[in-house]
Parts: structure tokens; sequence; C-alpha cells
């Protein structure tokens, strides 16, 4: 790294050092008056809250902002679900924490600034950075409880003959002709890599300290989820894993990552969710973030994601639509992310500037 690259990173890591106490401090002021009306508990809760929000970046606005949009919907359409009740208690306490994760992280960084501890703020700031991965499981994972949330029926047919207009045959069952234990291994492998990206992305941003672009990738690939889990929840798809279940003429057999994957998905696949593919989406939305951030990276995740995108169709989980709808809402996830970030830029500009001198704790 040169010396303008270093100098970069000072600056951007004073900023955002900075920028984390003044989100505390105009949190307290912006509840003062209020916190003076209400004494005691009101006061401190409503002080709290406004600090919490302060301290919430882009990212947290669109996450909290798809928990909003879903409980509304959970809430006009609970006859439709047998346990409604939980699932809107789950989502709030799940932006509960996400606002106190980021109030914790904004009060302590606060703190090591003033003070020069650093430890707290070390071990609160890594999981502020890294709790997205936790959110985008979870989000996930419920909606195989959201999917006929809003429609009853499965929307599978519409989906094959989509894939047998655009093809001429049936993709899913065509393929299987292909099928070879080394081939069976090296799709498996490839649909493995999908887990790995955004990893592997985000963990080289935070090695490096570039916290803007690190927050810039996680909010693309929040974006085109979101756009996945409101598609997938209006346009329910339960994947021909399951509607093509006993036309196969045998399992796919292979090596340990063969194994891996058939564990995996034994433990965790979620009926529903289909179409688009989050797959697909979240790997686009890396590989969008990787030729914006780390342009190197993105030719060697280019390849693999190709190839992902195949292995989804190969190993029996997506239809081809699947992959084309994820390519579209991975690709929405960047551009509208990107819109995001330059919008939370422009304000942080506005009240941040005096900020280029701050000390940042992990100097």
């Amino acid at each position: 790294m040169n010396d303008v690259e270093r100098q970069n990173y000072r600056g951007n890591e004073a900023a955002l050092a900075w920028g984390a106490g003044v989100g505390v401090r105009k949190g307290e002021s912006a509840a003062a008056s209020l916190q003076a009306e209400k004494p005691g508990l009101a006061g401190w809760v409503t002080r709290e809250m406004a600090a919490a929000w302060a301290a919430c970046g882009a990212f947290e606005w669109v996450a909290l902002g798809y928990l909003t949009a879903s409980s509304a919907l959970i809430a006009v359409f609970a006859e439709n679900l047998a346990n409604a009740a939980k699932l809107f208690g789950a989502q709030a306490l799940v932006a509960a924490i996400i606002l106190v994760l980021c109030r914790l992280e904004a009060r302590v960084v606060d703190q090591a600034n003033r003070s020069g501890n650093t430890f707290s703020a070390k071990f609160w700031h890594f999981w502020r950075h890294w709790y997205p991965h936790l959110f985008f499981l979870f989000c996930f994972e419920e909606l195989g409880k959201l999917a006929h949330l809003v429609t009853p029926g499965w929307q599978d047919a519409k989906l094959i003959w989509f894939d047998q207009w655009l093809t001429g045959v049936n993709p899913l069952l065509w393929l299987e002709r292909l099928a070879h234990p080394a081939l069976n291994e090296f799709m498996q492998f490839a649909y493995f890599t999908y887990f790995v990206f955004l990893l592997i992305l985000g963990g080289i941003l935070y090695y490096r300290r570039d916290w803007d672009s690190y927050w810039g990738v996680m909010t693309y690939s929040a974006v085109g989820y979101v756009f996945g889990y409101v598609i997938s929840i209006f346009f329910p798809v339960e994947s021909p894993w399951f509607t093509f279940a006993g036309m196969w003429h045998g399992n796919l057999t292979g090596g340990p990552f063969t194994a891996l994957i058939n564990l995996i998905e034994k433990c965790g696949r979620v009926h529903g969710a289909a179409f688009p593919s989050q797959h697909v989406a979240g790997a686009v939305a890396a590989l969008c973030g990787a030729w914006r951030h780390q342009r190197w990276l993105f030719w060697i995740f280019l390849p693999d994601v190709l190839c992902m995108c195949v292995s989804t169709v190969y190993v029996r989980n997506h239809y081809v639509a699947d992959v084309l709808g994820g390519m579209v809402t991975g690709t929405l996830g960047y551009v509208i992310g990107r819109w995001v970030m330059r919008r939370e830029g422009a304000v942080a500009a506005q009240e941040l500037a005096p900020a280029s001198q701050a000390a940042y704790f992990c100097t």
C-alpha cells in the first residue's frame, strides 16, 4: 500500500470514528428536550432510541425497512399463518438487537476515543460489522414460514413452462443424462462457493479497514436479498427439489462436497423461497462489489460465480428462471445499494465535515 492509500485509509477511519461519536452525541442532543419532559425511564428510553437510530447506517436502513415491511404483511395477512404472533415477535426481537448493537458499538467507540481503552471497542466493532451474515440467514430461514402468507398455492408450473419455452426442453430432467460422480462433485463444490463470496470480499475489506467499501458491499447484498425476499413472499416457488421428487432416476452421488451439501440441505433446506435464487442474487451482488472495490478479486470470482449459477440447476435446487431472476435482483441490489450509499455519504458529508482530524481506535 502506498503513502496516498495509507493516508486515505487513515482519513476514512478517522471520519468514521468521529462519526460514531457524533452519532451518539447527536442522538442524545435530539432527545434532550424530550427527556426533560419525560424524566426517569421514559426519558432514558427516548434518549437511547434516538442515539441508536443516529448510529444506524445504510445497511440498517435496508434491514430495518425490510423487517418493518414484512411485519406489516404479517399483521395484515395474519389469518394465513398458524403462528403470526411468534413470527412478529421474532422480527421485533431482531430489530431490537440491531438497534442495541448499533447503539453499543457507537457508545463504546466514542468512549474508547476518549479513554484509549480499545479491547471492548474492537469486540463490538467486530460484531457490528459481521452481524449482517446472521441477519441474512435469519431472513432466509424465515421465508419458509412466510411462503403462503399472501399467495396460497405454489407457482412452480409457471417457471417450468418458462424454462421449457426458453430452452426447448425441461432443463432439470435433461441435465440428469450428464450425471457422473466426478461432475456431481464439481457442481456441488461450485454450489458451495456461494457461501464464501461475501465472506472473502468482506474479510479483505475488513482487514484493510476500508469501512466505507465494506458497508457498501453489505448494503448491495442487503438490497438484492430484500428484493428476493419480497418477491418470494408474493410469488411462492417450492423449487424442483420438491416439484420433481420421484421423477429422478437416482440421487446425485459424489465425494465430500456432495456429502457436505446434502448435510447442509438436510439440516437447513427451506421449503419455498426458490424464486429468485438468493444464491445467485448474493453471488452477483458480491461480484459487483468486487468489481467496484477489489477489481482483482472480481476476475477470481467471475468463473466461480458462472459455475455456481449452472450448478444451482444441475444439483436440482433451482429452475433456470430462478437463476435469471437472481441475476436481476443481485444487479438491482448493487445499483440501488450504491445510490443508498451515496445518499448516506452526502448526509454524512454535511454533518461530519469537521471530522478530518479525529483519532480512530484501531490505529
